[in-house]
Formats: structure tokens, sequence, C-alpha cells
């Protein structure tokens, strides 16, 4: 029934978005809506590379999720079928993803000065100003733009390597996940998360795998933990609302004193630092304020809420594909995720582009996909496959 009424959902989504788009092209922001890109049926130079790729995780992957070496085969192929996903838009579109005149690497020949840059952030998040940052800059805390300034730094600068670096840090959760679970028979469906289709590349995808790996060290070390989740909060400022997924990890059904003090390690290693950013000179209070301004500023003031809160959801079935939904169960990683993803559907702040913002959450979703067998994985792959080849996505 779920899957009835999750193809449903997608069905009206598509259906309702061709008309609204028909009538005024310029409301929804989203020409291929539910899903932030263009129809463009279409194949590329990863086409083969994808096909070959899922064929052999589907053959081969709930075998060799009980193999001693799961875990780094697991990660090499999760990396190699988003790259070849992302190879079927082309290498020239790959590597310019993130150079445009929106996004983060438009504005790292500006930093020259980071100690400056994050006093004076803040005043820079509103439009219209004198030196305003760009949409994507502007849109988030200074973490991702430090991420990027830092990778230039060392080296690693423009496109290519921006890109490459969000598909390696994304895939870690593909590993990280299973290991906060205790589950390794989850791999195969991880890796052929139809969700890679915007991991390669966009910077959300490279949040996912901070996220992830911060969500597992807290099961682990919470002290760390909370210290890599307290750097997500200046990665995007909606990944507050990985809050829910953090009590699970800490959370000891018989034993509230254990998840007590697991929960204040956790906490101290996130104000920490919080406050690091503080005496920098950045107040992630002031900047969230201003950044609900700058959203209303610009195309997120004329996106409709009346279509994107629902249409947000078939976004979120497509991200997660039919296994992610048939393997959606009570338990804590999914109902934490599934809070954090109603939360921002309801708050008005995620109209569309949900595709990639909500991956941090959306890959939790496929903890319930364990047991489910062959032809799921079948189903992960034709739908990130269908997506990536009728759509020409913006990442």
């Amino acid at each position: 029934m779920r899957l009835v009424i999750a193809g449903s959902l997608v069905a009206a989504a598509i259906i309702v978005g061709l008309l609204v788009n028909a009538h005024d092209p310029d409301i929804l922001y989203a020409a291929a809506a539910p899903l932030f890109g263009n129809w463009h049926p279409h194949l590329g130079p990863g086409t083969p590379a994808a096909v070959l790729i899922a064929f052999l995780v589907i053959a081969k992957g709930p075998e060799l999720a009980q193999h001693p070496r799961a875990l780094p085969i697991a990660y090499a192929t999760a990396v190699a079928w988003t790259f070849s996903l992302a190879m079927v838009d082309g290498w020239d579109r790959f590597v310019t993803r993130l150079t445009t005149e929106d996004e983060y690497l438009h504005e790292v020949p500006g930093v020259t000065d980071i100690p400056a840059m994050l006093r004076g952030f803040a005043g820079r998040i509103p439009d219209f100003l004198p030196g305003s940052w760009t949409t994507h800059v502007s849109g988030h805390p200074p973490g991702a733009l430090l991420t990027f300034t830092w990778l230039d730094r060392i080296g690693l600068g423009g496109g290519a390597a921006a890109s490459l670096f969000c598909v390696l840090v994304g895939a870690l959760a593909v590993v990280a996940v299973p290991q906060a679970l205790n589950d390794n028979a989850v791999l195969p469906f991880l890796v052929l998360f139809p969700g890679a289709v915007w991991v390669g590349a966009s910077a959300d995808g490279m949040f996912m795998g901070v996220a992830a790996v911060g969500i597992y060290l807290l099961t682990r070390w919470p002290l760390l933990g909370g210290v890599v989740l307290g750097w997500c909060l200046f990665l995007s400022y909606g990944l507050v609302l990985l809050a829910p997924l953090a009590l699970a990890a800490v959370w000891q059904r018989d034993d509230l004193r254990a998840t007590a003090r697991k929960a204040g390690l956790a906490a101290a290693g996130a104000l920490a630092v919080v406050a690091a950013f503080a005496v920098a000179g950045f107040w992630w209070f002031e900047g969230y304020e201003l950044v609900k301004l700058r959203y209303y500023q610009g195309i997120g003031d004329t996106r409709p809420y009346w279509y994107w809160v629902w249409a947000n959801l078939a976004a979120l079935a497509l991200v997660i594909g039919p296994a992610g939904i048939r393997g959606l169960r009570k338990d804590k990683w999914v109902v934490g995720a599934g809070t954090a993803i109603l939360a921002a559907d309801l708050s008005g702040l995620s109209k569309a582009e949900t595709e990639r913002i909500w991956l941090p959450f959306a890959v939790w979703l496929l903890a319930g996909a364990a047991k489910l067998d062959r032809r799921w994985l079948t189903a992960q792959a034709l739908t990130a496959l269908a997506v990536n080849h009728l759509v020409l996505t913006n990442w």
C-alpha cells in the first residue's frame, strides 16, 4: 500500500508540475518538478559503467555484505556508482556544478583573510547589498565556504577537486550508517542509494557523509561525535534537525543514566564548536535569522508552499527508492529521520531542491531495507538510472 501511495504522490507531483509550468514557468522554478532540473532523456559516457555496477551489486551485493572486507568494498563501489551516474551527464558538467556564480567556489578567490571573512560573514548574508554573498554561500553558515577554501589552500582548488571531494566524503555514509545500525545487511541498498544521483556532485552530498560519520561516532565516542555534529551546524543551518538522529544514536532504552551521560558529552562537543565560531566572530543564531530574510528575498518567496509541502515528499520518494519506502519501519532511526524531514518540510524553508538538501536525513530511511531481497536492489538501481537518464539534474 505504501508503494502505491508513494507512486501516486510522484505521479501527481509530476502532472501538477507540468501543468503549473505550462501555465507559468516562473512559479515553481523547477522545470522537472518535483525535481530541480530539466526533462531531458539522454545517455552518456557513464551509462555502461552505471548499468554494469548495478548488475554486479544486485548479483553479488548480499553475499559481499558478509565479507570480512565488506566496508571498504562497499565504499569503493559506492564511489564508483556515484561517479558513473555523474558521468551520464558528462565530465564537463560534473566539474562545473560547483563553479557557477551561485555556488561556493565563486567566492573562494575573494577569501584572502579567513578571520576577517568570519567576522564579516553575517553582514553579507542579506541580498542587494554591496558584497552580498552568492546564493549558496549566503544560504549556509561559513563552514561550507571554509571547506572549499581550505581545499584551495592545499592545492585542491577548482571544480574537479571540489566535485570529487563531495563524492568521496558523501560515500562515507555508506559505511557509517551500517556501523551505527550494527547491520551490514543494509550495505548493498546503501551502495545503490538513488540519492547518489545528487551526491555527485553537490555540497549536500558532502554534508550527508560528514553527518553520517558524526551520528556513527555518537554511538561509540559521543564527545567526538558531538564535535563532528557541531561542525555540521556550520555546514548547513538545516542540519540542526539532526537532533532526533543524534538522540537515537545515544539512546539506551534500559539505562537512562548512560543516555544522559552520552548526550551530555555530545552536547559538550557540539557547543565547543559553536563557541569557537562565536569567538572567531560568527554567531550561528544571527546567521540563521538573516538567512531567513535572504530566503524570502529570492525564489523562495515565489515558490508556492501549497505545491512543495507535498511535492517535496514525492522527491524524497525518488531519493530513497522503492526499497526505502518498502522498508520503512517504526524504529528509532527511521523515526528520527522522519521527524527531521517533517520539520523541514513544514517549516516552509525547504521548498524544492529537497532531493539534495534532505540527503543527510534521507539516507537513514534505508535502515529498514536490510531484510529485503534482490528484487528491491533491482528497483533501487532502476530508480536511480531512470531519474539520471530522464532528467538533467542541476546537481
